[in-house]
């Protein structure tokens, strides 16, 4: 899990990270992705000086425009939860850890991609098919630019109707992360996502990656049912947490 943990941060890299002690404050002005605006606590025991932590935290989110959140996987303290808890805090979501061994795993026979070289395309395709639109592509490309593994872009693209589908891969030695995988709309359930994972997966296997994982938010039944087809299964689950008004 602590692996896990380390790639995914590797994958999907925070414009600011800082450590108070072992909780990581991660930060990205301009976007909203909550993995990359939290704070991550990261020693069960790291629980002395709560409030105050909390509260210089929060003062450097609210200089960035973002509202304090926590994430909470199974290496944080219980004695900080169960602080929030009592403290008008909640959860709000949970997302799912889920891997794959790509060595054994039985990839569809679907058509194969290959991943583009062109960065700014992708990041312009992926704000229009992630958010409608509402992503700034300027600042996924300033995400793209921060990630130091390898990493594959592959888009299915439609000269008439625009971006179909995209998703990034970011291999990261044995371990491949499946980040950003989004379909349009109206083309959703005609096996697009399945199509453009197998060639993500199948490239990353050709590259010597043994693993895949990814996550998942836990309401998310479709992405859930597709991930479950092509074998992947469940590690660990997170949550993110906020106090409420």
């Amino acid at each position: 899990m602590r692996r896990l943990e380390a790639v995914g941060f590797r994958a999907w890299p925070s414009a600011f990270v800082q450590y108070d002690g072992s909780w990581q404050i991660r930060l990205t002005e301009g976007h909203p992705s909550k993995r990359l605006n939290c704070v991550v606590p990261l020693d069960p025991s790291d629980h002395k000086d709560m409030d105050d932590r909390l509260a210089k935290a929060a003062a450097k989110f609210e200089a960035v425009g973002q509202t304090l959140t926590i994430r909470e996987t199974p290496l944080a303290p219980p004695v900080l939860m169960d602080h929030l808890r009592k403290s008008g805090w909640s959860r709000f979501e949970t997302v799912r850890v889920l891997t794959v061994d790509i060595e054994t795993a039985a990839l569809p026979d679907t058509m194969d991609h290959l991943p583009m070289q062109d960065a700014a395309r992708f990041s312009e395709a992926c704000a229009v098919l992630r958010a409608g639109g509402s992503d700034d592509a300027s600042v996924i490309a300033s995400i793209l630019s921060r990630i130091k593994p390898v990493a594959g872009y592959f888009l299915i693209d439609d000269v008439e109707h625009g971006p179909r589908a995209c998703a990034l891969c970011v291999q990261d030695n044995d371990l491949a992360g499946i980040q950003s995988l989004a379909v349009a709309p109206e083309v959703r359930r005609t096996g697009l996502g399945t199509e453009l994972l197998s060639a993500a997966l199948r490239w990353a296997r050709l590259r010597g990656a043994k693993t895949a994982w990814l996550q998942v938010s836990a309401m998310n039944d479709p992405a859930l049912a597709l991930y479950a087809r092509l074998g992947f299964g469940l590690v660990y689950e997170y949550h993110y947490w906020r106090k409420q008004a």
